[in-house]
C-alpha cells in the first residue's frame, strides 16, 4: 500500500526553482512531523527539510534560505520549494512522514537532476 506520494521532480538548471510535493493518504497526517530527504548517488540520505504539526520548520545550512517546507494538511500534503537549485542538491527527494506514535511512512522519492 502506497501512504506517500511525491511528484515535481525533473531536470532544472543551476539557479533554478523546483516544487516538490508529497500527497499522504495516512490518517495522522496532521499530527504527523513531516520531512524531506536526499540520496545522492554512493552518499548516504541527508534530511533536508522537516515541518512539525505546530509548523515549526528547520533546515540544514546547506539548503537554508533557498528551500521552504510547508503543509496543507486539509489537502494532506507537503510542498518542498526549492530555489537558487545548485549541481550538488542533484539527488532522489523522498518524503517522511512521522507521527508521535507508531512506524511512520516513506515515499518512493522523485529524481531532481540540476544540470546546464
Amino acid at each position: 500500500q502506497v501512504h506517500l506520494v511525491e511528484s515535481g521532480g525533473g531536470l532544472v538548471q543551476p539557479g533554478g526553482s523546483l516544487r516538490l510535493s508529497c500527497a499522504a493518504s495516512i490518517s495522522s497526517f496532521s499530527i504527523a512531523a513531516i520531512n524531506w530527504y536526499r540520496q545522492a548517488p554512493g552518499k548516504q540520505r541527508e534530511l533536508v527539510a522537516t515541518i512539525a504539526s505546530g509548523l515549526t520548520t528547520n533546515y540544514p545550512d546547506s539548503v537554508k534560505g533557498r528551500f521552504t517546507i510547508s503543509r496543507d494538511n486539509a489537502k494532506k500534503t507537503a510542498y518542498l520549494q526549492m530555489n537558487s537549485l545548485k549541481p550538488e542538491d542533484t539527488a532522489v527527494y523522498y518524503c517522511n512522514a512521522k507521527p508521535p506514535w507508531g512506524t511512520d511512512f516513506w515515499g518512493q522519492g522523485t529524481q531532481v537532476t540540476v544540470s546546464s
